[in-house]
Order: structure tokens, then sequence, then C-alpha cells
């Protein structure tokens, strides 16, 4: 069945709608602080009028999308919602290139930001910055599935692209009621770490931007320092403990709240993702204090709290790792790659596919002393189909693919290799910072234009798990 271009800009027209009603908040924030409304008025104006026109003029039908139709709209929805979501950006005088970058990076909850000068910017904009990425977040799970209806079939298939954990926690019949759950989990996560943010301190502007930016797992701050700004560690233990919940699956968080207390820490997954946070954290740590970089309680401290951060894709720093010995900063470019948990907000691999292809290695080890052995893979005590270890290796194929070819690419255009490298992982990651000239304290404004379009590109990839948006370069997809 073909694309039905009518339904297409239909849905589109829904989702400026929906960014439109989001404009209006950072407009009040101007107002209440003074600053030029023109930032958001403009960029709401033309939201309106094109969505006007959309909706209007197309049709969204009452069908049921089918499969092709819906990985189009979610893969063009999100590059649709970063161009309109740049214009703010632009009217504060960043040029397009950066601002779409950093819109971009906002939505995809990547955290990799082109401004030199953060807090000379007005509050209205950073305010929008962070809220870009809370909707963000959690969006790249359930959004579109959430407000709008149509999915059907495409979103089961945008469940499958967490799999196997997402598809396996499938909280109710409809894929809709489950996302709104989801979304509830998120909002109910979001107040509690607004509240203790609050209460360590912190302003309710600081409070409410972090908040967005650490549930998602997102990373954009409006200081430059990033947490390390506040130097507290009641606010940076506060923090890391959101930043670990974001990271892990929030079907999971519902049924602890809500079911059975024990979900979570019965989970491989989530057993696994743990582990990692625990090991990898001692080892930084000794390597920090073994260096003599920090005494032994900074090492644990600093260590901590950017393996979580890193981990999870978050990418908050309250250290410039970027001086680090190199042994310390290779444990924090490995990190890049795994991510969070499956059905989490936080971007990479996924800790899930790491687990299934160690458990496929050790399949594979073992079948070659005991050749005619049938010896399945399980997850929870769950049988995993042959068809989800092959979707989880075409995935980390293609994935790495990406990755040497954009940093291939970074490195023609001048970039060092540290640079090209870890640029490329972490906004291919959605972590945020890198290495290099784009470290925790420095920023992407160095990269050149084209390089910049490299790495919205992968930003975009990532964030949609790389089938959604690669399966629309690929011959079968426009066939009838």
């Amino acid at each position: 069945m073909g694309l039905r271009f009518n339904v297409i800009l239909g849905v589109l027209g829904s989702i400026l709608w929906l960014l439109a009603v989001f404009m209006v908040i950072p407009l009040i924030v101007a107002i209440y602080y003074g600053e030029p409304p023109e930032t958001f008025t403009i960029p709401l104006i033309i939201t309106v009028f094109f969505a006007t026109i959309l909706t209007f003029l197309f049709d969204r039908n009452d069908d049921e999308w089918n499969v092709k139709e819906g990985f189009f709209i979610v893969a063009v929805g999100w590059l649709v919602a970063a161009v309109f979501c740049s214009f703010p950006y632009m009217l504060e005088g960043v040029p397009p290139i950066s601002a779409l970058f950093e819109s971009m990076s906002g939505v995809t909850a990547t955290g990799a930001t082109a401004l030199t000068d953060i807090e000379n910017h007005s509050k209205s904009l950073l305010f929008w910055r962070s809220m870009t990425q809370w909707l963000g977040g959690m969006g790249i799970i359930m959004l579109f599935i959430a407000i709008l209806p149509k999915l059907g079939i495409a979103g089961r298939q945008m469940f499958r692209a967490e799999v196997p954990g997402v598809q396996e926690e499938q909280l109710r019949p409809r894929i809709r009621e489950t996302a709104k759950i989801l979304w509830l989990v998120y909002i109910v996560l979001s107040l509690m770490e607004m509240i203790f943010l609050s209460i360590a301190g912190l302003s309710p502007y600081d409070a409410i931007t972090h908040t967005f930016t650490t549930i998602s797992c997102a990373g954009f701050s409006p200081y430059s320092d990033s947490i390390a700004a506040f130097g507290d560690p009641l606010v940076e233990g506060i923090i890391m403990v959101f930043m670990f919940l974001g990271g892990a699956n929030f079907a999971l968080h519902y049924k602890t709240m809500f079911s059975n207390k024990k979900s979570l820490i019965k989970d491989q997954e989530f057993k696994f993702y743990f582990s990692i946070i625990v090991v990898a954290t001692l080892v930084l740590a000794y390597m920090l204090f073994s260096t003599k970089v920090y005494s032994l309680a900074d090492a644990f401290r600093y260590s901590s709290f950017h393996v979580i951060s890193i981990l999870t894709t978050t990418g908050y720093a309250t250290a410039d790792f970027n001086l680090w010995p190199d042994s310390s900063r290779f444990i924090l470019f490995l990190l890049m790659f795994i991510g969070g948990c499956a059905g989490s907000t936080s971007g990479g691999i996924k800790v899930v596919r790491l687990l299934l292809l160690i458990k496929y290695a050790q399949k594979e080890l073992f079948k070659v002393i005991h050749p005619k052995a049938v010896i399945p893979i399980r997850l929870n005590n769950k049988m995993v189909p042959e068809e989800i270890m092959h979707a989880i290796v075409s995935f980390m194929v293609i994935y790495f693919f990406i990755f040497f070819a954009s940093s291939t690419l970074l490195s023609l255009m001048g970039m060092d290799f540290v640079t090209s490298l870890s640029a490329s992982i972490a906004t291919l990651g959605n972590v945020g910072p890198g290495l290099g000239i784009v470290g925790p304290m420095a920023n992407f404004d160095a990269i050149p234009d084209m390089g910049k379009l490299v790495l919205i590109a992968n930003m975009w990839i990532g964030r949609l798990e790389v089938f959604t948006v690669i399966v629309l370069l690929t011959p079968a997809f426009w066939k009838r």
C-alpha cells in the first residue's frame, strides 16, 4: 500500500497545533520576566498559520494508518518539529544551521549545544530549550501514539523499535492507553523531582528547567557550567537519582508503583543496568584516585555522577571530564555507546540489546562444543524469538555503520580523531557532550556547518531507533 500524502499532511498539521500550544508557555515566561515577546509570538503565528493550512486543506482520514504511513509520519514529524522549534533561536540571533542543531538536540533529548554564550540568552528561550527536551524525552516512546489514535498497526511497529522491553511490557490492550499511562508516570516523576530540587534550594525557574532535562535524560542547563554551576552535593544527589530513574523502563516504574513492588528489581535488564553503573563507578573512581586527580571521596562523587549521566545519555557535568586522564575518559567513551534501558527516555543502543548479544555469544560458544544442542535465549524467564535476535544484530550493524560513516565525514572536514569519534557517538547516542573540542564545558559551535548537518542527522536517526528513519531510504518503502 502506498503513502496517502493528504493523510500525512493532515497529521503534520495536528502536530504543529500541538507545538503551537506549547509555544504559549515560554511566551508567558517572556512576559513574566519582561523580555521581548516577539521571540515567541512570531514563531507562534507562523506555526498556527501552517497548522491551519494543513489541518483544513488535508484530510486526516478516519481510517487506520498503514505501516508505511506510520513510519513516515513519525520520522518526518520529528524533523518538522525540530524545524519549527528552531525559530525562536533564530530570532535571538542564532545562525540558522546552529539554531536547527540546537532545536534538534532539544526535541531528540540529546543535549549537545551549539550556543557559545548560554547565560546571555533570554530566560524564556532557555526555558523553551529545556521544555523541548522534556517533550522529546518521553516523546520518542509514546508522544504521537498517546495523542494521535490513528497509529494503529504503525503504533505497534513503533513499540517494536524498543524491542523487546516495550513490546513485552504493554500495560493495556490498546497501545494508546499504554501511552497515556507512561506519560502519567513521566509527569509524576517530573513533579517529584521538581519538589525535591525546590526543597534543596533551587529557584522555581532552575528547578523546573533542570527537571525538564533530567527525567528526560536530556542534559540541557541554563548554565554553561551545567550542574557544576551549583556546586551542591545535595542537588547532584537528587539529579543522580532521577537520571537513574529516567534511564530505567517506564513500564516497570508503573508496575512498581501500582502493582508489583518488585517489578524493577526482578527485571534482568534493570539488574544489568545497575551492575554496569556500580562496576563503572568503582573502576572510574579507582582511576581518578590512583592518578591523584581527586581525593577518595571526590573520586566517588564525580565518578558516580558522570557514570550515571553518560550511561543514561543525560550528559550533565559537575566537572570537566575532558581534562581527566585518557584511561578515565575511555571509560566514559565506552558508556556513550550503551545507553539506558529499553522503554526509558535515554538514547544509545540500550542495555537490553547488549545483554541479549552477550547471551547470544554465550550460546554460540556453547554450540561450538555441543553442535547439536538446542539452546534458547531467555530474558526474564521468557524465550526470546529468533527474529528479535536478528533485529538486534541488524540494528547493531546499521548503528555502527552510521557511527563510522559520520566519524569519517567529520574527520574529512578537519576535525581531530578524538573529536570526530566522540561527537559522532555523542549525537547518534543522544548523549550530548563528547570529548576534545566538544567536551562538557565546551560546545559544538566549532564544528563547521556541514558537520553540524551530519550531526543533526545523527541525532534524528539515533533518537528514532535507527530503523524508523533508515527504512525511508530503502527502495522497497516507496514501492506501492
